[in-house]
């Protein structure tokens, strides 16, 4: 039977399926651009989109968090789409990065020639850089990615702070950055193919929040240990014993025996950090977790990891991270609830001594 006259034909989404991946993602945006358009809708309206799960070859697929995967077309089925979603490989060495399955990437490259829109969540864009789609462009990642991105694509312009870029011809290659940020991809391409109406109602019906801030507040210290100076790991166990003391860059000089400008020089080429910066991120690490767990005031915080000035601390810390200390605390802070459930569950509180007495 035809298409009835002014009905939307849904965009088709093959959502491609490395044994790499978590499903985390994979349902994640399947169940959100499923339901979009339709679900939990007065009046009904029309499905925007019809996502498929694809894989290299037919059958159950063991993903690599030990969960199975039952693959809907293998990409010998799918010939033409409209939209490829590649979720999150876990990958974060190089040759993790090159066992990816070749046959999936090609694919993926196949179907851009043939004018379909890429789309990639967290890991996701190593595979449309190894690709070939992403050279000369720009992109993002998850934060955890960065270093082996860098080493293995120095040709892509990666914007490691970003949730979302765009790039390609007509924007029609688009990354998304750290695990969750998925969800402001998929409202993207609802509001791209539906409306911005629809966003938002997916939106208040999934409780996602848009990720304006970037990721940049999300993210940790990516401490490059993996060097073989043995030197400058000696003074990176120092620094993180001794970040807060006053002079340290010319004390963890000292305890190198080095001048200070081969000590420079050697430090940024094993971490990757000059000293000052690897000292800067070392305690703004640290100042996010007192904001975190505890409620000292933030002037109080910024003098504990060695910043006597609030105001320059308040200013490190939002170049760092993105935004406030004050507005991190707000956004991060364990929950009163959660904080007093997890002491009730400790062994000796009253709440566990009641129920054992019960």
């Amino acid at each position: 039977m035809g298409q009835a006259r002014g009905q939307t034909v849904p965009k088709r989404v093959s959502i491609v399926v490395f044994r790499e991946c978590d499903p985390s993602i994979i349902y994640g945006v399947f169940d959100t651009l499923w339901a979009a358009g339709r679900f939990f809708k007065s009046p009904p309206g029309e499905q925007l989109f019809d996502p498929r799960i694809v894989a290299a070859e037919h059958g159950p697929l063991e993903l690599i968090t030990g969960v199975s995967i039952i693959p809907q077309d293998s990409i010998d089925d799918v010939e033409q789409t409209d939209i490829v979603f590649v979720p999150n490989p876990v990958v974060f060495t190089p040759e993790e990065l090159h066992a990816l399955d070749r046959r999936i990437i090609d694919w993926v490259a196949k179907m851009h020639e043939k004018g379909a829109l890429i789309c990639s969540a967290c890991g996701g864009s190593l595979v449309l850089a190894a690709a070939g789609l992403l050279s000369g462009r720009e992109t993002t990642t998850h934060w955890s990615h960065v270093p082996v991105f860098r080493q293995e694509f120095p040709d892509v312009l990666l914007h490691e702070d970003r949730i979302l870029v765009q790039t390609g011809d007509g924007h029609n290659i688009i990354s998304c950055g750290g695990a969750s940020s998925w969800q402001d991809l998929a409202l993207l391409l609802i509001a791209r193919y539906g409306s911005g109406e629809e966003a938002i109602r997916m939106s208040r019906f999934f409780l996602y929040q848009w990720h304006r801030d970037g990721q940049l507040p999300y993210a940790s210290m990516a401490v490059n240990v993996i060097h073989a100076d043995a030197l400058v790991l000696k003074c990176q166990h120092w620094l993180a014993e001794n970040y807060q003391c006053a002079d340290v860059i010319a004390e963890v000089t000292r305890v190198s025996s080095l001048p200070k400008r081969t000590f420079d020089r050697r430090f940024k080429a094993a971490t990757g950090y000059s000293p000052l910066t690897y000292v800067q991120a070392l305690r703004i690490e640290e100042a996010k977790q007192m904001l975190e767990t505890g409620s000292a005031p933030v002037d109080a915080i910024g003098r504990e990891v060695g910043y006597e000035d609030a105001s320059s601390f308040s200013r490190l810390f939002r170049r760092l991270t993105g935004i406030s200390p004050g507005d991190y605390r707000r956004r991060f802070r364990i929950p009163d609830y959660i904080r007093s459930s997890s002491q009730d569950a400790r062994p000796g509180s009253r709440m566990l001594k009641g129920s054992e007495a019960g």
